[in-house]
């Protein structure tokens, strides 16, 4: 690979599975990353939706850290407006004394639900407004520089947990270059801003201890198969599951009725999201990867294996990082 190589996993439900089995799933996902020689994983905040059980996202750091060893893991991202940053500075910076170096605390603005969800987290919808300020107040307690006086993150006050702004539009990218931060644009299932946001991220870029110079992480989706044929139908079936999933909840569905939706303008939409994707045989989606990181301009890649099945997904990452050069093939 031209870049580095990291996975971003949701802890993916599948459709009849106890979310047990997914969390099994990703804890053998992060060690298979380790022992390839990918350089992170991280996870997502999401609520409310039934076929991703990231939704703790700390917790299940704290949990896939306990099995591993050396990877890095953390929050691709944690969404700060749901939460106040002394809380998040408590739980990453007992994450990061627990397993000291290999925490990352990704940081964005959206819900990561719905509405009404959103009500239930206790979220003000006007709280994404204050973001830039969270961060900085995050980022004082976890220095030790706090903003607030008289309170400090214990633990946490010392850590230096290092933060990324994630983030699918412009917004974000200016962020995180005013701040000097890096920068990871969700092109996984947010296409659209990509190449403008990284161009202004580059452009407007304002070096700090942290980080000296600009580093870019582009979301893809990746479906790798032993053959192209078999990685096809995988892919099928996860265009199925997430227009699906979107559509129907949780609602028992067949594959004509799947099909029917992605027909649908919601469904085509919906399946748009997944724009950036490689599919086929290790060897098409190295040359895809390659092509996507110079396309995006990116210092790393962060890749989401996209196929409905845990021992599917499994098998796409060993083959990727084999093509790569992560692991001798």
């Amino acid at each position: 690979m031209t870049v580095p190589l990291s996975i971003l996993d949701l802890a993916p439900v599948s459709k009849g599975q106890p979310v047990r089995e997914s969390f099994e799933a990703s804890v053998a996902l992060a060690q298979l990353a380790e022992e390839a020689g990918y350089r992170r994983v991280w996870y997502a905040e999401h609520h409310n939706m039934p076929f991703i059980a990231s939704s703790a996202t700390s917790v299940l750091i704290a949990h896939i850290a306990a099995h591993t060893r050396t990877i890095r893991l953390g929050a691709g991202g944690i969404m700060l407006p749901n939460h106040a940053p002394l809380t998040i500075a408590e739980q990453f910076g007992t994450l990061g004394i627990l397993h000291p170096g290999r925490i990352d605390l990704g940081l964005g603005r959206a819900p990561g639900s719905d509405q009404a969800t959103m009500r239930a987290l206790r979220r003000d919808p006007m709280s994404a407004e204050s973001f830039p300020q969270d961060v900085l107040e995050l980022q004082g307690y976890l220095s030790g520089d706090t903003r607030t006086p008289g309170v400090e993150a214990t633990p946490g006050k010392g850590t230096n947990v290092p933060l990324y702004i994630l983030g699918s539009s412009m917004f974000g990218a200016q962020l995180a270059a005013v701040l000097g931060l890096p920068y990871a644009f969700a092109s996984h299932f947010a296409p659209a801003a990509l190449t403008d946001a990284v161009a202004l991220y580059r452009r407007e870029f304002q070096p700090t201890g942290q980080l000296a110079e600009p580093h870019v992480i582009a979301g893809d989706n990746v479906v790798a198969a032993d053959s192209n044929e078999e990685a096809q139908a995988q892919f099928q079936r996860t265009r199925r599951h997430r227009v699906a999933s979107f559509l129907l909840g949780d609602r028992p569905f067949t594959d004509e009725e799947a099909d029917l939706l992605l027909d649908s303008p919601q469904g085509r939409q919906i399946a748009s999201m997944l724009q950036y994707t490689a599919v086929g045989t290790p060897e098409a989606v190295k040359e895809y990867l390659d092509g996507f990181a110079a396309h995006a301009g990116a210092d790393e890649l962060i890749v989401a294996h996209q196929a409905t099945q845990a021992d599917e997904r499994l098998r796409s990452a060993a083959l990727v990082a084999e093509v790569s050069g992560l692991v001798s093939a």
